[in-house]
């Protein structure tokens, strides 16, 4: 391997650079990046026979039963004096069972089975790590490994419980393929019921499960999963990393629950949270060998000023092997499909992107404001994860828009599969917020919609699960506001508030889908306009779960508009099915009309009409199609399953005319009613995807 820089090769750069040109000048950077996961992967080669072993270490570390059923305990905390274990089954002495140094900060504890045979400690029994710090301070804690922690009732802190069941849940179904085209639901298990409570893996998988197939997403986000002490923090202050929370059920419903999305061919991806960890200390990992680093930068580079959350090391051996072991367990053990990385803005530069507009100029890309630790962690976090499992998904959650964050490391990359198109939800809010309906800009739209780097797949989304929460408003909040508590009866006639909120709820939608990304996200209950905000239990509103819920309820109320919107996205969903366009090269944009307000463009041999004029419908449109041939109604907005008007005929046949127009080599002629997006597709044209 070349050690000095300058002498590693990029394998496939170049492809990168017909790609971008740009980043021509930024070679160098993109070789000491290369270099360095090199230098990684060939360090974990020489210590740790490579990194499978590697990460696999959850193998090791924590608590492991061997085969004559003792138990062997694992911890690393190199700024302590002595480490004992205690708990259930010794009485909770605090002294009688010590671990034993190892090297590198390691410590070691082998506990002999009984007289019976049996293990020593029991299964669903609790356990603490003691550590005794140099100062002389006794500290209780759990391990980082720790697998299963729950809280009792009265208590605020959680505890460590000894997981190993005696029938643990096998999962039997294969992971289904990747999906070429990605129509991601993104839910939250606890909230995922109209009753006011914590609702269960099990409820999920019963009740939730069979509506986000019938709604024909083929990939389930799941957030929220890794344990957080602090459930209003919607699952991102996490405090152990390798437990399932057992606020929603057991470990063994949360693998039945991904078993059984298998079986319905649909993927499921993690929330993951390696950005940031809990404060906590007692039951989380600050702290936990007494020093303020350890798993951590010490301050103030290992705190977040915003988040108010302690910042990982990167670069240390012991945090690499326990972070990328994190990924690879939820992988293997619960059979994950990939992962959605969260906060990889915050990771990716030493200012956390923190007071940083990103203009998109490259050079904020590159120099000494990107943390390269960082960088390079999440470089081979891809790297492992795309070797060991082909078919994985891994999603970025990044706001800055770095370049070739979603492209191969063997080309320079980052490795990421998809970034999220995070500029989507916004540009929505701030048109519905900011402008009349007359006034917005189609041109502004159609831009926001499109400006993404060539070759890097974005997932679209219209509204981003933050303005779910209390104190913002989703879309349809936005649009029908208190109306949705009064006239969303089927029985009486729609007003005009409801009705232009129906009809902008559906089209938003559409556009967003058909037009941002290669892939799509829709946040639990907005597919059907959910009406009210989500507010976790907390002291601001004495504990109550009322908001901390999806009302599922009113989508199986046949007198309620929300069936429609449910319908809706979900024919959006089954037509994107059949058609493919998510999975087809971005979209040809033959017209955005300002003063009609109208677009069109062409995706996959299918043709996507909208007019966002609020009053005008417009009689022989001309439009242009590329494929010639007979086309066909395949979508309509307006169709009074929706909630529309029933303004058009779905038995009409539109036939293309060798009449250039607006870029392509055909044309015709179309009806398309104010407020109302038409999806067509050529009859003659076999899509077979």
């Amino acid at each position: 391997m070349a050690e000095s820089e300058g002498n590693v090769t990029i394998p496939e750069f170049s492809c990168l650079l017909q790609m971008d040109p740009q980043l021509k000048v930024y070679e160098k950077d993109f070789r000491r990046r290369y270099e360095l996961l090199q230098k990684k992967l060939f360090q974990l080669e020489e210590a740790e026979g490579g990194f499978d072993q590697f990460t696999r270490s959850y193998k090791t570390f924590g608590v492991h039963r061997q085969p004559d059923n003792s138990l062997v305990f694992k911890e690393w905390a190199p700024a302590a004096e002595a480490l004992f274990l205690t708990g259930d089954f010794n009485g909770w002495d605090k002294f009688s069972h010590r671990y034993t140094k190892k090297e590198f900060g390691k410590w070691e504890l082998i506990l002999p089975p009984k007289h019976d045979k049996s293990p020593a400690v029991d299964h669903n029994t609790k356990l603490k790590v003691v550590v005794h710090t140099k100062e002389g301070e006794r500290l209780y804690r759990i391990s980082p490994w720790a697998k299963y922690v729950t809280r009792e009732e009265k208590s605020v802190i959680y505890d460590w419980v000894h997981w190993d069941p005696p029938h643990p849940y096998i999962q039997i179904h294969p992971r289904p393929k990747k999906p070429t085209s990605l129509r991601t639901y993104e839910a939250h298990v606890g909230i995922a019921s109209p009753e006011a409570k914590v609702a269960s893996y099990t409820n999920f998988k019963t009740n939730v499960l069979p509506r986000i197939k019938d709604l024909g997403y083929n990939c389930i986000q799941l957030m929220a999963i890794m344990e957080h002490a602090y459930y209003a923090s919607f699952g991102y202050q996490i405090t152990s990393f390798f437990a399932a929370s057992s606020r929603y059920g057991t470990p063994d419903e949360l693998k039945q629950l991904i078993d059984v999305a298998h079986s319905m061919g649909i993927v499921v991806l993690l929330d993951v949270v390696h950005s940031h960890a809990s404060m906590n200390t007692e039951d989380g990992l600050n702290q936990f060998d007494g020093s303020d680093s350890c798993f951590f930068h010490s301050p103030p580079r290992g705190e977040h000023s915003l988040w108010g959350s302690r910042l990982f090391n990167y670069s240390s051996w012991e945090v690499m092997r326990f972070l990328l072991s994190n990924l690879r367990w939820w992988m293997e053990e619960y059979r994950f499909d990939g992962f959605r990385f969260d906060g990889v803005t915050s990771m990716l530069y030493h200012h956390h992107g923190i007071g940083s507009g990103f203009s998109g100029d490259y050079s904020e890309y590159f120099g000494l404001q990107v943390d390269e630790d960082s960088l390079v962690y999440l470089m081979l976090a891809n790297h492992i994860l795309h070797t060991l499992y082909p078919d994985c998904i891994t999603v970025a959650e990044d706001v800055s828009g770095m370049p070739a964050l979603c492209r191969g490391v063997e080309e320079g990359g980052l490795g990421f599969d998809y970034r999220l198109a995070m500029a989507i939800p916004d540009k929505w809010i701030q048109i519905l917020k900011e402008l009349k309906d007359e006034d917005w800009s189609i041109g502004d739209i159609v831009y926001t919609l499109t400006n993404r780097r060539y070759g890097e797949k974005c997932i679209a989304y219209a509204e981003s699960h933050d303005q779910a929460l209390v104190g913002d408003k989703t879309l349809a909040f936005w649009l029908m506001d208190k109306e949705m508590y009064t006239n969303m009866s089927t029985m009486t006639p729609m007003t005009a508030v409801v009705d232009r909120g129906m009809q902008l709820h559906k089209m938003i939608r559409l556009l967003t889908h058909s037009l941002g990304g290669e892939g799509y996200l829709n946040f639990i209950g907005n597919e059907f306009g959910h009406p009210e905000w989500l507010d976790f239990p907390r002291e601001g509103n004495n504990q109550s779960y009322h908001y901390a819920r999806r009302q599922f309820n009113l989508v199986d109320t046949d007198n309620l508009r929300y069936c429609q919107l449910y319908a809706f996205d979900r024919d959006m969903n089954r037509t994107e099915d059949k058609y493919g366009w998510l999975a087809a090269p971005p979209a040809f944009v033959s017209a955005k009309h300002e003063e009609d307000k109208v677009i069109v463009f062409d995706r996959a041999h299918v043709l996507f009409i909208f007019n966002f004029h609020p009053s005008k419908s417009f009689q022989d449109y001309r439009v242009a199609v590329e494929v010639p041939g007979k086309y066909k109604i395949k979508l309509d907005s307006d169709e009074a399953l929706y909630g529309g008007h029933g303004r058009l005929d779905h038995n009409t046949e539109f036939f293309s005319e060798a009449q250039p127009f607006n870029g392509r080599s055909n044309s015709m002629q179309v009806y398309i009613p104010c407020r109302t997006a038409i999806v067509l597709a050529n009859e003659e044209i076999d899509y077979c995807y």
